[in-house]
């Protein structure tokens, strides 16, 4: 099975969450398969249910599996790796001190591996206290070359900065994204991201010249009635992608 993501003209890889194998397959060919599905351990109750239907995804969307947490839970880390170890898939989301565990079980350099740091509400700064204990300590603001340089030592491929709230951290985004491009990482913006404001949250690290941008938009195109992600908005989706590269 294929481990890396596949992306649009190389850069951008939307990751979505879907609710079911049908779902899956829905927005994965609605994004044409520049596209990671999310599907998270959270909602298994052992390791064991997450692999057997976890499987059933990979089946049919082409291993574009995404293995979440839920809701960024540092308490899912160690599930995360463990479960990610067996299946191989070609995403996996992790709080900044569980990148290194799932990078050693996985035990290959394909499957993009993401760190989740927060914002600090200063520009050039990024809290990497997220995990299980030490997300209710301090909060840990460190340089954004010295994050990526610790991320880099662990194995990650990524920073996932979470949460966006949007455009309301705009100006720390915007450096996040200059210090992934001066330093070859990759960028996963996700919280509050909707069919408003992708468009610019985009195209700011697409103009910062960050190689590979997974955006994840999540609650704002899933329906409120079925629970599913709506296809006909991962194709909107799709078209700013598209629109972001010319």
């Amino acid at each position: 099975m294929k481990k890396s993501p596949t992306y649009l003209e190389d850069r951008i890889c939307l990751n979505v969450l879907a609710n079911s194998v049908e779902n899956a397959k829905e927005c994965f060919e609605a994004a044409e398969g520049k596209i990671l599905l999310g599907v998270l351990s959270k909602n298994y109750s052992t390791d064991e249910a997450a692999i057997e239907d976890m499987k059933k995804y990979q089946a049919e969307i082409e291993n574009a599996l995404s293995v979440g947490l839920g809701a960024g839970d540092p308490n899912q880390s160690e599930m995360v790796s463990r479960i990610s170890a067996v299946l191989q898939p070609q995403h996996v989301n992790q709080v900044f001190t569980g990148a290194a565990t799932s990078r050693a079980l996985l035990g290959q350099e394909e499957t993009i591996v993401n760190a989740l740091v927060s914002p600090t509400g200063k520009v050039g700064f990024v809290n990497i206290a997220t995990g299980p204990l030490s997300s209710q300590a301090e909060p840990t603001e460190v340089p954004l070359e010295t994050a990526i340089a610790l991320l880099k030592d662990m194995g990650a491929s990524s920073i996932k900065y979470f949460p966006m709230k949007g455009l309301a951290h705009k100006e720390e985004y915007q450096a996040v994204a200059k210090a992934c491009a001066a330093h070859d990482f990759y960028l996963e913006p996700t919280g509050g991201i909707d069919l408003d404001n992708f468009a610019e949250i985009l195209q700011i690290a697409v103009d910062a010249g960050v190689k590979k941008i997974i955006p994840h938009v999540y609650s704002s195109i899933i329906d409120s009635e079925t629970g599913d992600t709506r296809p006909e908005d991962v194709r909107r989706l799709l078209k700013m992608m598209k629109d972001s590269l010319k």
